[in-house]
């Protein structure tokens, strides 16, 4: 009978032999949450889902691209576009009408002023125009630039526009009389916001700086005080929060000019085709003297970064991206800033600790403007295609999330679905009377690409560490759906059990290494040791099918295998394997032999964790031999579930007999002495033959065929100029497992 401390100790080490192929797939980080599938979820930075806003499509623009959205005093969105410049209004019907239209290529930017009148600045070679109640337009202010980028109303009701290629801010009265308020050393002022002091706030292109405009004393001129020069090149777009304040969105970096595709010319328009397969139409430059670069609407996917300047003056990073570009701010309902991204048409919300959530994608290449009404709801505008979207205040009832397929490498068996909520199953608030309520699902397959040759989803599962019902596959899946939960609630982490299907070890090859090679563990060498000997390895098949022979392999597994070191030592066979197995089970090995005719294996050596064994043949009679290496995962499995697999040897001989020298005929005439014998050896072929004078060096000797390559071979051996007196001849004769027979013939010239 046990004792209780065996019992335990046994069930311990039980426990860990079962539990070493039940693996655990976990998804934990954003990257992870990334990857799959959102529906009304957003995926926060800190590895969080959550419901997010409601998000609703209102209206598809006729337009390609959007590139800003306003709001008039009744909360109506307006949304400027082209090509050609448009604007368009959200009907109460959910359409979008067109209120303005110009033959100027985009309409880049838009503005009510304290009546309610709307402002339009087009791109390029444009101009500011006002648009009546009636849909009827006129030129308020033509600045005579290229680029009219953004138009923004002061408290005091004058229109700022901002422009490029010359960088300059004008100052537009309500009754139209205009003059230059600024004009920067910056090729691009991009952007235009106001503090909460009423100040001017820019930012700028090609050095992408911040600036706060101050009017000077002496009249309605400003001067410019850099608040921050960002680490990119161009500020994209500007925002202040209600403490005070500023956030910038910056891309590109400074040191780089934009590389322009020249694109196809047609007219006075260029084409312009981005990375991302995105189309835009610019104006050529005008011949000015001095080449210039067209701005790029859509840069392909650069670094991009979000900044925050505190009220006191003091900057920080918030968030940077080698992947998105950032095109609009916004501040939500919530206080959180609101940013969308290009190329992947996502929108972000940063929190004040830098914790940010991607709360859905719009469908669009880019997210270009962010509006918000006094109820909370965030407007959206995007580019490619042109579309109107609603996002909150209101959440959605309810979100689906779809993970990732995830790949096994092996047919599986699946476990118990666990998941972590912070709120749990029973949490309550004052608002809430009941937590959120979570349910999961989870399906199987036997394809990289889920489908309807997948199994169906088994659930709801509504208790962390459910048993699953997916049939047994090499895929899974899971989806949950969160249901009346609130912000903050959500899902930190799921972690799906699976036992991959035991497979048997496999042994890729087998090398056998030249007779009198000895390899060992490179701690057993002693310093000063034989000098050491390349080992062969067994050929490796490559991607493309071909073979590279003596390259060691590397098994699956990531324990940490230093190669043998050998050395040359005379009677001794090595052999070396390689092996893998899918499991990365730990593999044991045993060696056997049997002799040509034989028809039992006699084993060598077992238990063996190396992947090379070497062994005396002095012990074994001469004669050929094939070997057997066995491998087997007994040790990281139950004894029901260990498998086994077995390879045989390529032939090999075992030779430790030297060769016979016959008597050795000798005759002497005139100095010079003849001699002749042969060599027999019973089991291998004569390797080479060698002599000596009187103990001179030993010389190679020739047999009489020319050829050294049977096992019984014929010598002459002719020697001169021997004086007088006795004279001793030494022959010695190898064959190729380098055991040696030697003879000798006494010669007397007498005088």
């Amino acid at each position: 009978m046990l004792t209780l401390d065996a019992a335990i100790l046994f069930a311990v080490f039980a426990g860990m032999a079962t539990a070493e192929h039940t693996r655990r797939w976990r998804q934990s980080t954003y990257e992870d949450f990334l990857r799959g599938t959102t529906h009304g979820i957003a995926v926060r930075s800190d590895g969080r889902l959550e419901l997010a806003p409601k998000f609703t499509q209102l209206a598809d623009a006729d337009a390609s691209y959007l590139w800003a959205v306003k709001l008039d005093a009744q909360g109506t969105p307006y949304a400027t576009g082209g090509s050609p410049a448009k604007v368009f209004k959200l009907g109460v019907n959910g359409k979008a009408a067109t209120v303005f239209e110009s033959s100027e290529l985009s309409a880049q930017a838009i503005a009510f002023d304290g009546k309610g009148g709307l402002y339009v600045g087009t791109s390029p070679d444009g101009k500011v125009y006002k648009v009546s109640t009636s849909g009827e337009k006129s030129v308020f202010f033509d600045p005579k630039t290229k680029y009219i980028w953004d138009i923004a109303f002061g408290p005091d009701g004058t229109l700022y526009v901002a422009t490029g290629d010359k960088g300059q801010i004008y100052a537009v009265a309500p009754d139209g009389k205009n003059e230059l308020f600024y004009a920067s050393d910056e090729a691009h002022i991009r952007v235009i916001a106001f503090d909460g002091k009423g100040s001017v706030i820019i930012g700028t292109e090609p050095s992408g700086r911040v600036l706060r405009l101050t009017k000077t004393k002496s009249g309605g001129t400003a001067e410019g005080f850099v608040l921050y020069e960002t680490p990119k090149r161009e500020v994209t777009a500007l925002a202040v929060g209600q403490d005070g304040s500023i956030f910038a969105a910056a891309i590109g970096e400074r040191q780089h000019n934009a590389a322009v595709n020249p694109g196809l010319t047609s007219g006075t328009t260029t084409t312009i085709l981005t990375a991302t397969g995105n189309v835009t139409v610019v104006s050529p430059p005008q011949n000015t003297g001095q080449p210039q670069t067209p701005f790029i609407a859509f840069p392909p996917q650069i670094s991009s970064g979000i900044y925050k300047i505190a009220a006191d003056g003091a900057p920080e990073e918030l968030w940077t991206s080698r992947d998105d570009v950032v095109y609009s701010l916004g501040i939500g309902g919530d206080g959180r800033l609101l940013a969308g991204l290009g190329n992947s048409g996502a929108l972000l919300a940063i929190d004040g600790k830098g914790v940010f959530a991607q709360l859905a994608k719009a469908g669009s290449a880019q997210i270009t403007g962010i509006a918000r009404s006094s109820s909370g709801k965030i407007f959206l505008c995007t580019a490619n295609p042109g579309k109107l979207i609603a996002l909150g205040p209101e959440y959605e009832p309810e979100g689906t999330y779809e993970s990732r397929s995830f790949d096994t490498q092996l047919f599986s068996h699946w476990g118990r679905l666990e998941w972590w909520s912070p709120a749990g199953p029973d949490a309550k608030s004052a608002s809430k009377p009941q937590g959120p309520r979570l349910e999961f699902y989870v399906r199987s397959g036997n394809t990289e690409d889920p489908g309807k040759e997948w199994s169906k989803w088994f659930g709801p599962y509504t208790t962390s560490g459910s048993q699953t019902e997916a049939p047994t596959a090499r895929f899974a899946q899971w989806k949950a759906v969160i249901h009346d939960g609130r912000p903050g609630d959500g899902i930190e982490w799921v972690s799906l059990a699976y036992e991959p299907k035991n497979v048997a070890p496999v042994i890729d090859g087998i090398a056998l290494q030249d007779p009198g090679v000895r390899a060992q563990a490179q701690q057993s060498l002693a310093m000063g040791a034989a000098s050491t000997v390349a080992l062969k390895y067994p050929p490796a098949p490559t991607t493309a099918g071909n073979v590279i022979l003596n390259q060691p392999q590397t098994n699956v597994t990531t324990k940490f295998e230093a190669p043998p070191q050998a050395t040359v030592q005379k009677g001794y066979q090595t052999v070396v394997w390689t092996v893998h197995d899918d499991n990365e089970d730990e593999l044991k090995y045993a060696v056997s032999f049997r002799g040509e005719g034989e028809k039992e294996w006699k084993l060598l050596k077992d238990n063996l964790e190396q992947k090379f064994y070497s062994f005396d043949t002095t012990t074994l009679p001469d004669g050929a031999y094939y070997l057997k290496i066995a491998a087997s995962d007994a040790a990281s499995n139950p004894p029901e579930k260990a498998l086994k697999t077995e390879r045989e040897s390529e032939r090999f001989e075992v030779d430790n007999t030297p060769p016979v020298i016959g008597k050795i005929e000798s005759s002497l005439a005139g100095g010079k002495a003849t001699l002749n014998f042969e060599a027999t050896d019973a089991e291998s072929n004569i390797e080479r033959a060698q002599y000596s004078v009187d103990g001179g060096e030993w010389l190679l000797l020739a047999p009489k065929a020319g050829i050294s390559d049977g096992k019984q071979e014929s010598y002459e051996l002719a020697v001169s100029g021997l004086k007088a007196g006795e004279h001793v001849v030494a022959v010695r004769v190898y064959d190729r497992f380098e055991n040696v027979g030697s003879g000798k013939a006494v010669v007397n010239n007498k005088p």
